[in-house]
Order: C-alpha cells, then sequence, then structure tokens
C-alpha cells in the first residue's frame, strides 16, 4: 500500500485500528517470562483467534504481533535466528484472521529503538515487507533517537509508514524533544510518513491533552490508539477507569478533533473496540455524507414561508424580541398528564415555548412529537422539538417532518445527537444518515416544496418550519465548530441555541466570534443547578458542558439541599445578568422536573 492509497483511505472515512495484542496474550495465560512475538510460530492458532477477535469487534486494521520481532530483543531468548520466519508467520496469522473480509488492512508493527537496534529494526521492516504487510507502524517513539532509528529503516517509498510517538500532556518527548522540533525531523525525512499517531501514554485523558496540543499544527492524518493507563486511587481504592463507555467518549472527543484513525494500545480490548465502532463509525459516516444535489425545475421551487408568518415563535425572532424557553423532557413512561400540567404554568408566566428534547442521551422516552402536540393542544403553549440525526434515516426524518406541520409543530432544533451507547441501550444501531447540517439542508428543500429526492410535495404544498441548531461555546475544537456552524447557517439555520454555559466569558466570546460573519438570533444555554451533586453529574457525565471550579466550590459550600438550590439560581442568575445584552433569548432547564426553579431564575 503507497502512501497515497494509505492517506485516501483515512480521507474517505475514519479507520478503526484493533487495540491492545500483549493484554491479550496474558488474559490467555502466557506470562511475561514468555516471548510473545514466537507465539506465532508457536501458538498460531491464540494468535490468530485474537485477530480475529479484533475482527469481529469491527477492527479495520490488524496490527501484527511484530512489536518486539527484532534480532536483538529476540537474541534475549535465543531465537534470533527465527526472526525473519517470526516476522512472516505473523502477518500470515493476521491475515488469516482477516480472511473474508478483503477492506482489512494488515499493519506491521515495530517497536521502538536505539542506535543500537538500528540495523535490527531497518532489518525486521523488510521481513515485514516481504511478509505481506500492508504497511508499517512504528509504535511507541518516545526519544528524538528513536525516531532517528525508524526513519532510517524507511528504505521502500512504494510502502506506506506510520510512526506513531508516546507525548506527555504538554506534548513533549520523554527526552524533552518538543512536537515542533519532531516535526520538522519528519519534514527532512527523505521518505516522510503517511501518517503520524499517539499511542500508549497514561491514557485516554492524558492523550486528548496532548492530541489538543498538535494536531492543528501537523500536516499528516492522525491516528490515536490511547492505553488505558494506571489504575487511579479512588478513595484509597485504585481502579481502572478505561472502561468501554469511558473510552468511547474519549474517542468521540479524538475524532471531534479530527483524528482519522482511532484504535487503542495496551490494555484496551476488544470490548473497548467493539463498544467504540457501534458508537462512532455510524457517527463519522454520517458526518461524511450529504443530500444529494438534486435538479429541480425551473419554477417548481416555491419561494420559503418568511419567518415571521411560519409560527408565533419565528415572529418573535423576526421581529427582535428577546425570547424565553424552558426544557421539559418527555416522560419515560406514557402519562403526559404531569408535563401538561408543568407547561400551563410556563404559559401563565409568560414563557415564549417549551424545549422538548429527542431521546436525550441516548435513552428511551415517549415520543417528543406526541409530548409536543399534548402540550400545544392542552397546555396552551408553543414548542420546539428537538430533532436528532441518531434514530432516523432521510425517508423517516421527512415523515417526521411533514407530521409535525400537520399538527402545527412548526419550530424544529436540528441535532446530529449522542450515539447510542452512551444512553441505556448500547446495543441499539445508529443511523446518522446524514448530521444536523443535512437535516438542515433537508428543511431547506421541504420549506421549498421539494423533498430530499427531488419530487414535489404537491401543487403547491410546502412546509413552514422555522430551523433551528445547537452549537457548542465549549467544543474541543472551535475551529471545527465554528466551520460546522457555517455550514449549519449556509444550509438555512435560522436561529441557534447554545449548550448549556456556565463561564461568561467563554460564551460571550463565541457569540463575538460569530457576529463577525452572521446576523442570526442565538439563544443561550443557562441552567440553574438543583444541587451539588447536580453540578457533579453536569461536570463529568454531560458531553459538552464545561463547569468552572469556581461553581463547584460556590455549590459545594454552599449548605443543604435547599441552600444548594438557591446558590445554583443564584449563579445563573448571575451568568444570566451578565450575557443579557448580547444575546437574543435563554433556553434552561426545569431541573428534576421542577419549572419553578426555572421560573425563579428567567423572572427573578
Amino acid at each position: 500500500m503507497t502512501v497515497a492509497e494509505l492517506q485516501k483511505r483515512l480521507a474517505e472515512n475514519i479507520l478503526i485500528f484493533d487495540g491492545g495484542f500483549g493484554t491479550e496474550l496474558y488474559r490467555r495465560n502466557f506470562f511475561v517470562n514468555t516471548s510473545y512475538d514466537d507465539l506465532n510460530l508457536s501458538s498460531p492458532e491464540v494468535v490468530t483467534a485474537i485477530h480475529q477477535s479484533y475482527v469481529e469487534a469491527g477492527a479495520e486494521v490488524l496490527t501484527a504481533n511484530t512489536y518486539n520481532a527484532n534480532a536483538v530483543s529476540l537474541q534475549q531468548f535465543g531465537i534470533a535466528d527465527r526472526t525473519q520466519k517470526i516476522n512472516h508467520a505473523a502477518v500470515a496469522n493476521a491475515r488469516k484472521a482477516a480472511a473474508g473480509h478483503p477492506e482489512i488492512l494488515i499493519a506491521g508493527s515495530v517497536g521502538p529503538g536505539g542506535s543500537e537496534r538500528k540495523k535490527a529494526i531497518a532489518e525486521q521492516v523488510q521481513y515485514l515487507i516481504s511478509g505481506g504487510a500492508d504497511f508499517i507502524i512504528f509504535e511507541s517513539i518516545s526519544k528524538l533517537e528513536e525516531l532517528e532509528t525508524a526513519l532510517a529503516a524507511i528504505r521502500d517509498e512504494r510502502i506506506a509508514v506510520v510512526i506513531s510517538f508516546v507525548l506527555s500532556p504538554e506534548a513533549v518527548l520523554s527526552d524533552n524533544t518538543s512536537w515542533n522540533e519532531v516535526l520538522a525531523r519528519l519534514s527532512s525525512a527523505e521518505i516522510p510518513p503517511a501518517a503520524v499517531g499517539l499511542n500508549c501514554g497514561n491514557g485516554p485523558e492524558t492523550t486528548l491533552a496532548a492530541l489538543e496540543k498538535i494536531i492543528h499544527q501537523t500536516p499528516y492524518p492522525m491516528i490515536v490508539q490511547p492505553g488505558s493507563g494506571v489504575p487511579k486511587s479512588v478513595d484509597n481504592r485504585f481502579m481502572q477507569m478505561t472502561t468501554p463507555e469511558y473510552f468511547t467518549t474519549y474517542c468521540m472527543r479524538y475524532l471531534n478533533l479530527g483524528a482519522r484513525g482511532l484504535g487503542g494500545c495496551c490494555g484496551i480490548t476488544p470490548e473497548h473496540i467493539a463498544d467504540m465502532v457501534r458508537s462512532l463509525k455510524p457517527l463519522a459516516a454520517g458526518a461524511a455524507k450529504d443530500i444529494p444535489v438534486i435538479e429541480v425545475k425551473a419554477g417548481d421551487e416555491l419561494p420559503p414561508v418568511p419567518l415571521e408568518q411560519k409560527s408565533s415563535f419565528g415572529a418573535k425572532l423576526a421581529q427582535g424580541k428577546f425570547l424565553r424557553l424552558i426544557e421539559l423532557t418527555p416522560p419515560k413512561g406514557f402519562d403526559l398528564s404531569a408535563t401538561v400540567e408543568k407547561a400551563k404554568i410556563c404559559a401563565a408566566a409568560g414563557i415564549d415555548a417549551i424545549n422538548i428534547p429527542d431521546g436525550p442521551r441516548a435513552s428511551c422516552r415517549i415520543s417528543q412529537i406526541i409530548t409536543a402536540i399534548e402540550i400545544q393542544e392542552k397546555g396552551g403553549i408553543e414548542t420546539v422539538v428537538h430533532c436528532c440525526a441518531r434514530d432516523r434515516n432521510l425517508i423517516s426524518l421527512q415523515s417526521m417532518i411533514l407530521g409535525c406541520m400537520a399538527k402545527k409543530l412548526q419550530n424544529i432544533l436540528f441535532i446530529t445527537g449522542d450515539p447510542p451507547k452512551l444512553g441505556d441501550y448500547p446495543f441499539s444501531s445508529g443511523v446518522f444518515d446524514v448530521d444536523a447540517i443535512g437535516m438542515v439542508k433537508l428543511q431547506s428543500r421541504l420549506n421549498r416544496g421539494i423533498d430530499a429526492g427531488g419530487q414535489l410535495l404537491g401543487n403547491g404544498v410546502q412546509t413552514a418550519i422555522v430551523a433551528g441548531v445547537g452549537a457548542d461555546p465549549n467544543a474541543i475544537d472551535m475551529a471545527r465548530e465554528y466551520r460546522r456552524l457555517d455550514e449549519k447557517i449556509a444550509a438555512g439555520a435560522e436561529y441557534i441555541i447554545t449548550q448549556p454555559v456556565f463561564d461568561p466569558p467563554t460564551l460571550l466570546k463565541f457569540i463575538r466570534e460569530v457576529r463577525k460573519k452572521h446576523d442570526i438570533p442565538i439563544i443561550a444555554g443557562v441552567w440553574p443547578f438543583a444541587s451539588y451533586r447536580n453540578a457533579l453529574f453536569m461536570k463529568n457525565e454531560v458531553p459538552g458542558v464545561v463547569v468552572p471550579d469556581w461553581i463547584m466550590a460556590a455549590m459545594e459550600n454552599a449548605g443543604d439541599k435547599e441552600a444548594q438550590k438557591r446558590e445554583g439560581i443564584r449563579i445563573a442568575r448571575k451568568i444570566l445578568d451578565e450575557i443579557t445584552p448580547e444575546i437574543n433569548g435563554v433556553a434552561t432547564s426545569a431541573p428534576f422536573g421542577n419549572v419553578n426553579t426555572a421560573l425563579s431564575l428567567l423572572f427573578n
């Protein structure tokens, strides 16, 4: 596989690598006094079985069991004479596991080595190439000397090479070589790598810290394969924190930063990879899709209904009125009477609309559409219905939008949605036919009387939906967040609702940056904490939410639960007062369904 071929594969879609190999061998009772590389010859069925477990998990790259299969390392076991056979057998074992899956690539793994292993590593690379590896990956490079050894071993520009590094959270090698020095050396190499990576390290969190610092200055595709890290001390007990769900959450962050390859290293098992694949592969695929361009006959397309004529909410947006929204989560059962009563209280207080999330945190609740119908028809207040891409293909999305129009649910907030594994149903499949950008494009067509296939809705028939989108002022990669927001607005978004923000300077910076290019209403998410425990949950468990330390300290020191509740409202009011001059409205929640807490914030 050439450099261009591997880079094309990485560019087309996220490429899934496998996880740790030594960990799996150890789990099968091969202890550390054994040459794990020699098991390619002595126990090929075990090696192949491990590869097969990664194939079943969804890996698209199998890493040959050759991390220490160089003559210097093998001589410690007195088997240096088997070096070629071991490398050839390792590739063959991986290839056997991939039988029937022509899309799976075999990477020849080469561990780090200094100048004393320069000749042995160069020799190993040639054995891996002659054995049939698709590309070579140099792993766990932690010193400049090891990088020099790897570069010296690259002699054939016809086969792609990946060089993967172990960096500190400050993005330096163990010998204090900076990432800028690494990039300078790579750029001067006679044969540069096809991609670079991060692997091993002290776990997903420290890998994320390093990735944040290097990805925007790195001209190569990035592959991220964290190890499980060292156990953490919790109440004087040491616990391994890298569960499959924890690993998946961090992989989503790597993906959002721009990583093109994802996998794991020491301690990451097939269960981790399967979890990640199930959650992130559909999400990545949806982001890569787009609504196809369809030729429409001249005169068929209708002019969209003006914003002020679509709904009462749309009219208020068009008139520049300050809007107040309260989020009510649909119940897990099917009795909506309590939800409707809460909506009536909000209507009487002067709330402009009720926000209704769509399967928040990938949980199962009564349909947000049914909830919205009940609220509008019995509660006397307009709704903003959330629609996420996770659960619906293009046909279902259009049906939902047409149904909303039929029942006068004319305000929709389009969001991509949480992957299923982050919720209560880990084995559910995410659809992600399109992401939020694609959904807004679809809505823009329907508002002009044309469906996704270019068909007319009917003679003079069109939807009149007010299309909104979400935005995250706390995003890990703000450049990506601004770029995607530009695309959402170009697609037809008419307003923005932000994720909850608890740090006013962060939100104000975001608003001012958006205002440089777009004149669009921005409704800020400001949520009052009900308790210190509620604040802890938001800080640690809700993606995209950042809670400053000063708020955590204030909530913790507030006193009993009632005092904590009052402190939560006070903090939210303080935030709202600071940002009100620069926003077009506020969207808050009713903590644990208590609308009076939300009203206390909005009408102090």
